[in-house]
């Protein structure tokens, strides 16, 4: 029986670094007998192939059948833990880890400090640390983590001058933590002190220098960092290249990005992916769709890159049909996917597609993702369903501040103004501290139902009480606002007040220039319509908007002069469009806005 049970053990340890999940959990349901080493066994590879919430949910099992767990359950379950930012569970099972007796060893309980980290409970994984006899480097870097990652770079700079020995891997996290937070000088800076401390940079360093550049935009700095990685020897280094490649796709340096392919030599998996991936952030959807073709391979990576990247790119069908194949091909989606192909049905609007996903995240567990919670109640909201969106909100187990804002944005979009001031209030209430995504939401849900008093509150508090700076959105909401409403003097006033500072964008002038359309201020909707169109001279909105204020009031040769200009500048009118869903699909009727502007 031993052995047989070994024989068993050992081929579900097989399948799961293969990757072939289900074969192990066939193998695993099928055992009439297992011991603790059986459990670790499926525990592990759910959790090292990124199955989190499998993980947990067998861990719960095993506890229900009384099978005691030991120190590599614990490592495997407080890994799933980590990986979902499940804090809730991670706490329970530190408790049984002190119930048990577990406490001493050295794995789990940085295991658990790593845990903490990952779960942005930084002074959680420091009692944790304290509280440890024996540590070693990896007891020191986890703690490291926990504060570059809850940005405690004070901190986490203080622990670091304290190390009993600046390994690469402390090194690394350090310049990663900075990395995250596009800080590249101070990436930079380490780079030159562990250069001075005899320790030489490997291809995680000049990744997450790289991806440093990437997030702050820094075509200097990363030019001068690949230079470096060129003079290393790491060129062909898969996560340098990979990270390279991305840098150039996001700041859309097609040329560069296309050198960094050609330069690849033999394609990994992880490269083919990179490639799928730069090829979408670039807008190449074509390119993107043949590289998927040509990998050899084609793992979630792939499948979840081509499915963001057509939403990205606004060709959402596309992403849903991906998502379908993918699940076709029995290849079981991950939060990634999830959250790509929300967005995709979002954007849509079509409500069957977004209960095909909803039902998807149901049975694979996903629905405990408060981000994917978050994208299911915006789907809904845009879907047409308020009902769905609240439900949706009602079932996310530990709400955020972006979930709180997408209900907010429900409410408002479907015209909710007492409810998305009441749900406000609440928020509040909770002691959930709005943002200014939230005052946008405020001020457009105030705009859009003539609260012109309620916006002056809003817009006054935000400032004075919750100390939040004006963004380009929440003056382009004012200005709107105060149009609609017909004060077109406090709305001009307002948005020349930031005319010219780097701040205001031309948004604020579009709204203005709709509101003296609606209102007939041909004097002030005229000089506004003029400057648009020496500004954005191939936009339509400001010649449509001064033709129609012309048409209005009667001036037919200055509307028809507007025409004429429209078409010397070859700008052409997107046709009104209204949309019916039949079969789960939207239809498009081209209808002409008999107001607007024709050509």
């Amino acid at each position: 029986m031993h052995t047989e049970l070994f024989r068993i053990t050992s081929k579900i340890v097989a399948y799961g670094k293969s990757g072939q999940i289900a074969h192990a959990r066939k193998m695993f349901d099928g055992m009439s007998q297992r011991d603790s080493v059986a459990w670790n066994a499926m525990l592990a590879s759910y959790s090292q192939l990124g199955r989190y919430q499998e993980a947990l949910s067998l861990f719960w099992s095993m506890r229900v059948v009384d099978t005691k767990p030991d120190h590599f359950t614990f490592t495997a379950t407080l890994s799933a833990c980590a990986g979902s930012c499940q804090l809730r569970n991670g706490t329970k099972i530190h408790a049984l880890i002190l119930v048990l007796g577990f406490q001493s060893y050295l794995p789990i309980n940085n295991a658990l400090i790593d845990m903490y980290g990952k779960c942005l409970s930084p002074s959680t994984a420091t009692r944790v640390f304290e509280e440890m006899n024996l540590r070693n480097e990896m007891t020191w870097c986890s703690l490291l983590f926990a504060h570059t990652k809850s940005c405690q770079f004070e901190l986490a700079q203080e622990l670091f001058a304290v190390l009993p020995k600046r390994v690469r891997i402390a090194w690394n996290t350090m310049i990663a933590g900075y990395a995250r937070y596009g800080e590249v000088e101070s990436c930079l800076a380490l780079l030159k002190e562990m250069l001075e401390d005899s320790c030489w940079p490997d291809q995680w360093t000049f990744s997450s220098l790289i991806s440093a550049c990437t997030e702050s935009s820094e075509h200097f700095y990363g030019s001068m960092v690949h230079s470096f990685i060129i003079k290393s020897g790491w060129s062909s280094a898969a996560e340098a290249v990979n990270s390279l490649l991305t840098f150039y796709a996001e700041l859309g340096c097609r040329g560069d990005a296309m050198k960094v392919i050609e330069s690849i030599g033999t394609l990994s998996q992880v490269s083919w992916n990179a490639m799928i991936d730069a090829h979408m952030k670039l807008g190449a959807t074509n390119e993107a769709f043949l590289a998927f073709q040509r990998a050899p391979e084609k793992n979630i990576v792939s499948w979840t890159s081509m499915i963001s990247g057509y939403a990205r790119n606004g060709h959402c069908e596309q992403a849903v049909s991906f998502f379908v194949s993918m699940m076709r091909n029995d290849l079981k989606p991950d939060d990634f996917a999830i959250g790509a192909v929300l967005h995709a049905c979002s954007s849509l609007g079509v409500l069957g597609h977004g209960k095909m996903v909803h039902g998807c995240i149901l049975r694979n567990g996903f629905h405990a993702y408060v981000y994917v919670g978050n994208g299911i109640v915006n789907m809904y909201a845009k879907s047409g369903d308020l009902e769905g969106s609240i439900r949706a909100f009602g079932e996310i187990p530990n709400k955020d501040l972006v979930s709180w804002n997408a209900m907010l944005f429900a409410f408002g979009l479907h015209g909710q103004h007492n409810h998305a001031l009441k749900f406000y209030k609440e928020m509040v209430a909770t002691g959930v501290k709005p943002d200014k995504v939230t005052f946008i939401g405020l001020l457009m849900t105030c705009s859009h139902s003539g609260l012109i008093e309620e916006s002056r509150e809003f817009y006054e508090i935000m400032r004075s009480v919750y100390g939040l700076s004006l963004e380009i959105d929440h003056v382009a909401c004012m200005v709107d606002m105060l149009g609609r409403g017909g004060y077109i003097a406090e709305a001009k006033e307002l948005a020349n007040k930031y005319l010219g500072t780097g701040f205001s964008d031309l948004s604020s002038f579009e709204a203005l220039l709709g509101a003296c359309s609606a209102h007939r201020d041909v004097v002030s909707g005229s000089y506004l319509g003029k400057a648009l169109k020496d500004l954005e001279p191939h936009k339509e909105m400001s010649y449509v908007l001064l033709s129609n204020l012309y048409c209005a009031s009667g001036q037919w040769k200055e509307a028809e002069m507007v025409r004429k200009a429209m078409l010397d500048e070859g700008v052409k009118k997107m046709p009104g469009c209204s949309w019916i869903e039949f079969n789960n699909f939207k239809v498009s009727s081209m209808i002409e806005n008999p107001t607007a502007l024709k050509i």
